[in-house]
């Protein structure tokens, strides 16, 4: 009889943190005869291998040639053999219920292709029992449709609930999506959940189940200053906009629901095309216009004032120098003094707490 649930972890250099991903699967509170891991390593240089001996033969482990994120998925979906595919990245690790959690929403709405879920945020030093460092979650569970552009509109800022160790697909579902192209060496893991949210109803539940390692090779650390790195997010992001047209297209997925989809991804791309390549301040008044309105859904009169005032100013100054002043401002939290103002409203709540603070 097939597996239940496969769990796909994907690995590239991790051997510090891979054991403990591993055991964080076999910890889960569902049965093991029903749950196959299969461990795709990316042609590790370390001693990733070496360090998944313990596991063996409870894991099964592909090991290949380098070749990114996306070639990684390619070689090892179609070795999968559940109803459901788990993902996980190898320096992540997950919560005792997040497979069962995860498959009670499968199970109980057949609809649904597709599952994702809020996170913990932790630091490299942090392990199970520390106080993490904070919860980031949607403001409650909620069903993602694509069938219309206000369903695209707010399906987009909750897309970073679907990364790769918080997703969850049904096999049928990844069946039918176009071919992964390899050149997305990052981040293949926002065109599976984006096409398969356009395949099927998505769901993403409130409740945290995985921790999200923030560490000194992870691509989307928060706040990073590596120019380098930043650049390649760049690039990265670039791409996505390129190929998700195309697969989305293919899919039957209309032009204006995907243009709505993609927002996000499309005013980073130009705001960090303008931090690190330059270009004209209009361009930047106009990029800085539209994540204001995109970004909240209502506002003071005084907050407005205050934030025209700052949209004025990005035409009296190269973006670059724009970008370091505004990050100059947020380092020195000088955005306290704005709460006189009052805050405005944003478009979707998903804001970073304590873990202490999530309610029951």
């Amino acid at each position: 009889m097939p597996p239940r649930v496969s769990v796909l972890v994907n690995t590239y250099n991790h051997e510090r943190f891979i054991a403990q991903a591993i055991q964080s699967v076999l910890d889960q509170d569902f049965p093991p005869d029903q749950m196959e891991i299969l461990v795709v390593d990316d042609g590790s240089t370390d001693g990733t291998p070496q360090a998944l001996q313990p596991f063996l033969p409870r894991i099964r482990y592909i090991r290949k040639k380098n070749g990114g994120q996306a070639s990684a998925f390619n070689a090892a979906i179609p070795e999968l053999h559940g109803e459901f595919v788990a993902f996980l990245d190898a320096d992540d690790w997950w919560a005792k219920n997040k497979l069962s959690a995860v498959l009670a929403v499968f199970q109980n709405d057949p609809s649904i292709g597709t599952v994702g879920h809020a996170y913990y945020c932790c630091h490299e030093q942090d392990r199970p029992g520390n106080n993490l460092t904070e919860i980031v979650s949607p403001d409650a569970s909620t069903r993602i449709t694509l069938s219309n552009r206000e369903g695209a509109r707010r399906a987009d800022p909750l897309r970073v609930f679907f990364g790769t160790s918080r997703l969850a697909v049904r096999k049928t579902i990844l069946d039918r999506l176009p071919p992964i192209p390899d050149d997305l060496v990052f981040s293949a893991d926002a065109f599976v959940f984006t096409v398969a949210m356009a395949l099927a109803d998505a769901y993403v539940l409130r409740e945290p189940l995985c921790f999200y390692r923030l560490h000194t090779e992870n691509l989307h650390a928060f706040r990073s200053k590596d120019v380098a790195k930043q650049q390649r997010r760049y690039m990265i992001l670039r791409k996505l906009l390129e190929v998700l047209p195309v697969a989305l297209a293919a899919v039957g997925t209309s032009p204006g629901i995907t243009s709505a989809l993609l927002r996000a991804d499309q005013l980073e791309a130009e705001q960090l095309k303008l931090r690190y390549n330059g270009g004209w301040p209009w361009e930047t008044f106009r990029t800085e216009l539209r994540g204001f309105r995109q970004a909240y859904r209502s506002y003071s009169v005084s907050y407005a004032l205050y934030k025209w005032v700052l949209l004025v100013s990005t035409l009296l100054m190269p973006p670059r120098a724009f970008y370091r002043l505004r990050d100059w401002y947020a380092e020195h939290n000088l955005r306290r003094f704005r709460r006189v103002l009052g805050e405005p409203v944003p478009t979707a709540s998903i804001q970073p707490r304590r873990a202490n603070e999530l309610e029951n």
